[in-house]
């Protein structure tokens, strides 16, 4: 099965990418839908958590509190390494079971983190969306309504622009918007359509 990872950074528009992929009859693998998947109540790393990091993790609900544990552990690299630790070889477990069950020509990988979190090992190619930090922040903003200083430090986190750049075999710019995305898509779906074959 050939396979696709797609990425970038937040604000990129890697989300409306991998819809239109999926409009195309391909087979998305989400990795975020992955990691809540490992977290969901019942699940053994989502009691692992909740004893590590304490019960107020944890909504009345029994489910996880995002928000909380990403406040805990987005400034502490000690705890955050030990998160990852727990979930990164669940999570890519997941991916690859969903990546086995795909029955469309080639597969796509969606992942914010794809190659920091050596998810891009799972891959044939590697897939950018870009465009220019400033339209990042933008975009962002508009979507999450999130503060700009929090996005940049999402936008610190995640690899930088050039790095992610020179990992890629295919750049989508999203410069220009999504009807100019949606047809350097379908274009890339052709030539993934000739790769995939046998």
């Amino acid at each position: 099965m050939f396979r696709v990872g797609l990425t970038g950074g937040i604000g990129s528009g890697k989300s409306a990418a991998a819809g239109y992929f999926r409009e195309l009859g391909i087979h998305v693998v989400d990795a975020d839908w992955a990691a809540r998947v490992v977290v969901q109540p019942g699940r053994p790393a989502l009691e692992q958590i909740a004893q590590h990091f304490g019960a107020n993790v944890l909504l009345e609900s029994g489910e996880l509190d995002r928000a909380q544990l990403r406040a805990l552990v987005f400034d502490n690299s000690e705890e955050r390494t030990w998160l990852e630790g727990l979930l990164h070889p669940l999570i890519r477990e997941e991916i690859i079971n969903s990546l086995e069950q795909s029955t469309s020509t080639y597969a796509i990988l969606e992942s914010p983190l794809l190659i920091e979190s050596g998810q891009h090992e799972l891959v044939d190619r590697i897939c950018v969306v870009d465009l220019p930090e400033s339209l990042q922040l933008e975009r962002a903003s508009a979507r999450d309504v999130n503060h700009p200083e929090q996005i940049r430090k999402i936008m610190a986190a995640q690899l930088s622009r050039q790095e992610r750049l020179a990992k890629a075999d295919d750049v989508l710019d999203n410069t220009a918007g999504l009807v100019e995305l949606r047809s350097q898509i379908e274009a890339l779906h052709q030539k993934y359509l000739q790769l995939a074959k046998p």
